[in-house]
C-alpha cells in the first residue's frame, strides 16, 4: 500500500472539503490514488456533506423511541435546514434510526467525541497512567498506550462514532452524511436523552429467606 502522507491528506481535504480522517480513509481505501479517493468520498456523500456543515440547521424533528417492554426510552433532536426536508420520509427514517441507535447503546453519552469535556478526558488519562500494567514501561510507551485507550474511550462515548446497528460497515456519522448527500441539506444530530426504567432509584434488597419468612408470618 502506498504511504499516505499528511500533505496528500491535506491536498484532498482542500479539494473536497471533507474532514481529515475521512480523507485519510479514502486514500487508504484507494491505495493513495487521489482521483479515486475523490470518487469514493462522493459515492459515500462525504464530500458534499462537508460543504454543507457550515449552513444553519434550525428546522428538523424531535422524535422518540420506546424499546419493547417499555423499559428503555429515547428522545432525540435532529436538525435540518428547512421544514420541507423535515417532512421528507428519508429524514424521518434517519431520525428514527438515530433514536433506535441511542436505545441500543447504553454507554453513549455525547453526540460526538469533541463534545466530551476536556477535564473528563484529563481525569481518564490520570487514571490510565496510574494503572499497574503500565508501571514498568518507559514514559514514552506509557503515553502512547494511554492515548490509544483514551481514543478508544472517546469513541465508546460518542454516538456518531458507533457502528450503525442496521449496517455495521458504516458509522452513524457516515449514515447521516449519506442522507445529507441524498437530501441536499445540512443535517445535524443535536441532542438526545436516554431513559431507563428505575435508573437512579435505590431498591431495597430482600433475601429470598426473608421473603419466605414474611409470607409465612414469621417476621
Amino acid at each position: 500500500m502506498a504511504e499516505i502522507s499528511a500533505k496528500l491528506v491535506k491536498a484532498l481535504r482542500d479539494q473536497t472539503g471533507a474532514g481529515m480522517m475521512d480523507c485519510k480513509k479514502a486514500l487508504k481505501e484507494n491505495n493513495g490514488d487521489a482521483d479515486k479517493a475523490i470518487e469514493w468520498l462522493r459515492q459515500k456523500g462525504i464530500a458534499s456533506a462537508a460543504k454543507k456543515e457550515g449552513r444553519v440547521a434550525a428546522e428538523g424533528l424531535v422524535d422518540s423511541y420506546i424499546h419493547t417492554g417499555g423499559r428503555v426510552g429515547v428522545l432525540v433532536e435532529v436538525n435540518c435546514e428547512t421544514d420541507f426536508v423535515a417532512r421528507r420520509e428519508e429524514f424521518k427514517s434517519l431520525v428514527r434510526d438515530v433514536a433506535m441507535q441511542v436505545a441500543a447503546c447504553p454507554n453513549v453519552e455525547y453526540v460526538k467525541a469533541d463534545d466530551i469535556p476536556s477535564d473528563m478526558l484529563a481525569k481518564e488519562k490520570e487514571i490510565e497512567m496510574g494503572r499497574e500494567d503500565l508501571a514498568n514501561k518507559p514514559e514514552q510507551i506509557r503515553e502512547k498506550i494511554v492515548q490509544g485507550r483514551i481514543d478508544k474511550r472517546r469513541k465508546e462515548l460518542s454516538l456518531l462514532d458507533q457502528p450503525f446497528i442496521k449496517d455495521q460497515n458504516i458509522t452513524v456519522e457516515e449514515l447521516v452524511k449519506r442522507v445529507v448527500a441524498q437530501l441536499g441539506e445540512n443535517i445535524q444530530v443535536r441532542r438526545f436523552q436516554r431513559f431507563v426504567l428505575g435508573e437512579g432509584i435505590e431498591k431495597e434488597e430482600v433475601s429470598f429467606a426473608d421473603e419466605v419468612a414474611a409470607q409465612a408470618g414469621l417476621k
